[in-house]
């Protein structure tokens, strides 16, 4: 764990489902119920069809880097002792347009900082992993396939 960082309301009720998934080891995408789309972040009307409906559909969680920085101080207090540091967005297999935003790690308790920056290529297969932060938040970590 990081000391510090600031960490996401898990009881937000629009996304807590989201987080429910992550402290089970799952990842899980908010699906429209009228059209079926998934959307992500999550949020209470579908941007497409406009319906309330809504249920919470768990992925595979395999998807491929679709960008990624490596961020340098000077940057939020807790992270400047690990930096620098990578940050990855990952496409979704299920859905390239659902996107999460990570960390490469090596191995699911690896640090966010263990990855050489040069060894990160855009359009590698990846699968998440969970990484405990608190006791109630799990984050989505990436590690190639």
């Amino acid at each position: 764990m990081i000391e510090g960082i600031p960490l996401p309301d898990t009881e937000n009720p629009i996304d807590a489902a989201f987080w429910e998934g992550t402290r089970a080891g799952e990842v899980r995408i908010q699906q429209c119920g009228g059209c079926e789309r998934l959307r992500f972040p999550a949020r209470p009307v579908c941007p497409h069809c406009h319906s309330f409906e809504q249920r919470w559909k768990k992925m595979s969680g395999k998807g491929t880097i679709w960008s990624y920085t490596i961020p340098h101080p000077p940057l939020l207090p807790a992270f400047n002792e690990i930096a620098p540091y990578n940050v990855i967005i990952v496409e979704l297999e299920e859905d390239p347009t659902i996107r999460l935003v990570g960390n490469l790690v090596a191995s699911a308790g690896g640090a966010i900082n263990e990855i050489d920056p040069t060894n990160i290529e855009i359009g590698t297969p990846v699968r998440a992993v969970f990484q405990k932060a608190s006791e109630d938040v799990t984050m989505v970590r990436w590690e190639k396939v």
